[in-house]
């Protein structure tokens, strides 16, 4: 079901040459709507694709649940569209798991460039995890870290065809590569990452790593908080907010980690030299 990319016509200009007609492949870009309980809690522009994966990460990174225990069923719907997108997830919580408030004041819009713009203030997403990582002991050598942004662009099927697809993978300290996900959104991305993980019974993920293509965000910090992800690296700058954010819980932000180099910005006791 899954509409991770589409053709398009363009005209193609080289200066100094003739133009072309052909077409291109695009990222596709849809609507997702997820519900609990039939009841509608969110929106959120994405990439067709690991959708159940995406829904069940979000809720674990908002708070709603905190283990796959928490989750009876989850299913793609049809929704109202005709024909039929498949462009719903309807989650089904588990026996004494409170379903979310849903709070005018606290939006769960989201878009795939921002998903914290629709929340109605930064504290609204200062979610306390079940996982804290302060406690995590792991080590993570410093070559295998600086090795990790490599090891994930070698593994985007999608951006090779589209180049307009962010993606997270899950690393182990040794770095192994244990799941990777492709999104218009980076934070999507991430929350198809933490879904997977989630449905596999895998959390909390001590002793992991997560990586990002692109920038650390504040969003992409709490997420990795969230799930108990002690490390995050960063191919490109991280926000202020994310370092404060990653010094506040003990996780350790690594940023512009790019071949032989990287920034530590937060918990640099866990990298070692060697």
């Amino acid at each position: 079901m899954a509409r991770a990319s589409a053709r398009r016509p363009i005209v193609r200009f080289d200066v100094g040459g003739a133009a072309s007609r052909r077409p291109d492949t695009v990222a596709a870009e849809e609507p997702l709507e997820i519900r609990v309980g039939r009841r509608p809690i969110a929106v959120t522009m994405r990439t067709p694709g690991d959708d159940l994966d995406l829904a069940i990460g979000f809720l674990l990174t908002e708070g709603v649940i905190g283990a796959a225990s928490d989750v009876r069923t989850a299913q793609l719907c049809a929704g109202d569209n005709a024909p039929n997108t498949y462009n719903v997830v309807d989650v089904r919580l588990a026996d004494g798991v409170a379903p979310p408030s849903v709070d005018p004041t606290r939006n769960f819009y989201t878009t795939s460039s921002c998903g914290v713009c629709g929340k109605a203030s930064i504290d609204a997403v200062r979610t306390r995890s079940r996982y804290p990582v302060a406690a995590d002991p792991v080590r993570l050598p410093a070559a295998v870290v600086a090795s990790l942004p490599a090891r994930l662009r070698s593994a985007q099927p999608g951006f090779d065809r589209t180049g307009g697809l962010h993606a997270a993978g899950l690393f182990t300290a040794a770095g192994e590569l244990v799941c990777v996900r492709e999104d218009i959104g980076r934070h999507n991305a991430v929350d198809k990452v933490i879904g997977w993980a989630v449905r596999a019974s895998r959390l909390p993920l001590t002793g992991h790593v997560l990586v990002v293509s692109g920038r650390a965000s504040f969003e992409l910090t709490q997420k990795a908080s969230m799930a108990g992800i002690p490390a995050l690296v960063a191919v490109s700058a991280p926000s202020t907010l994310a370092v404060d954010l990653a010094t506040e819980v003990g996780l350790t932000l690594v940023a512009f980690a790019r071949g032989a180099t990287m920034n530590v910005y937060a918990g640099s006791e866990r990298i070692a030299e060697r």
